[in-house]
């Protein structure tokens, strides 16, 4: 092997990783896209490579209609909806599955290409495969959420929702913190002491919120209680409980929506007390790591912000997707974070 591969650190491998990471970024702002417009199930088949070209002509699109027309959704909610409407709805979610394909060149060739060149370091050829292999998973992911959608419902469930929308913010989190280490390199010296716990405590709440936000999304409870800081006029919904425990933490819309808005004030709050530690700390932090903490902390108060606009104004799709795309913003934020405290 040679040398070059051996070097600890590699500018060509981390630029490679956060184009990819943009990519990851597309993806999930288009997924919300086509999730608010209705658009997921639209394509009732999963076909990795013929499905990557669009219907051509008339017959394959009244094909391509004729299977949509078969499934709950169209036959309870979409009855009136004609070939000129099912081709927009088809459109987002082909152009959503064909960002998930070019991902995968995205990642595949410069890989193959930087390892032929002995440019990634050895110590990061294991994560860039598991990378991979999570890429591939994802697609099998997205299959089996979609397939959810084509029985008995009119739309996806929403934990495979939330597992789709998961895998994917936790492959944005590796890939960020791969590229990271590759421009950086190992670490020399370890920061010591509690921030390095404290800031992976952070990050792994902004996920929950994040997980907690896409069960929102799968029950559609965004479009109702659009009153804040009330429910229907009320602190407590007046219908939070589902017929049974998991009903309540996933199904149910009053329920759904109260834990995610708890999520958001227990956030908030914990961004404030760190901003506010951080500020403090100023023997023990680094200027860098003060920095990354009142970034996370603008972040924090934007995306709550752009929460509570987007639940008033019963989530329009433009400010819909503005806050899907707040949310691996606030995600990159905590990223960021986590990786520098842990660096001297």
């Amino acid at each position: 092997m040679s040398s070059s591969t051996r070097n600890l650190s590699s500018r060509p491998t981390a630029i490679w990783l956060f184009v990819v990471a943009a990519f990851i970024l597309a993806m999930v702002v288009v997924g919300g896209a086509t999730r608010l417009t209705g658009s997921g199930l639209s394509i009732t088949e999963w076909r990795p490579i013929t499905g990557a070209l669009p219907p051509f002509g008339e017959a394959a699109w009244q094909s391509e209609f004729s299977k949509y027309q078969t499934i709950p959704q169209f036959r309870l909610l979409n009855r009136d909806m004609t070939l000129s409407e099912f081709k927009v709805i088809y459109a987002w979610e082909w152009g959503h599955r064909l960002l998930g394909r070019l991902i995968g060149l995205v990642f595949l060739v410069p890989f193959l290409t930087l390892l032929a060149l002995g440019k990634i370091p050895r110590r990061l050829l294991w994560r860039c495969g598991l990378l991979f292999g999570l890429g591939g998973l994802q697609g099998v992911v997205g299959w089996w959420m979609v397939s959810s959608g084509l029985s008995d419902r009119v739309s996806v469930a929403p934990e495979r929702l939330a597992t789709h929308l998961g895998l994917a913010l936790a492959l944005f989190v590796l890939v960020i913190w791969t590229a990271l280490e590759a421009w950086s390199g190992p670490v020399r010296q370890r920061f010591s002491g509690p921030w390095r716990l404290w800031t992976l405590i952070m990050l792994g709440a902004v996920f929950l919120q994040c997980i907690l936000g896409a069960l929102v999304a799968g029950t559609h409870a965004g479009f109702l209680y659009n009153d804040w800081p009330f429910m229907n006029g009320r602190l407590f919904p007046e219908h939070y409980a589902g017929s049974s425990l998991w009903q309540t933490i996933a199904h149910n819309q009053a329920s759904v929506q109260f834990h995610h808005r708890l999520g958001a004030y227990g956030l908030t709050l914990a961004a404030l007390v760190l901003v506010i530690c951080a500020n403090r700390a100023r023997g023990q932090l680094a200027p860098e790591h003060r920095q990354a903490a009142y970034a996370l902390g603008a972040v924090v108060l934007l995306q709550a912000s752009l929460g509570v606009a987007t639940l008033m104004a019963v989530t329009p799709l433009w400010l819909g997707i503005l806050h899907q795309a707040g949310a691996v913003l606030l995600l990159l934020a905590a990223t960021f974070l986590a990786w520098r405290v842990r660096r001297s």
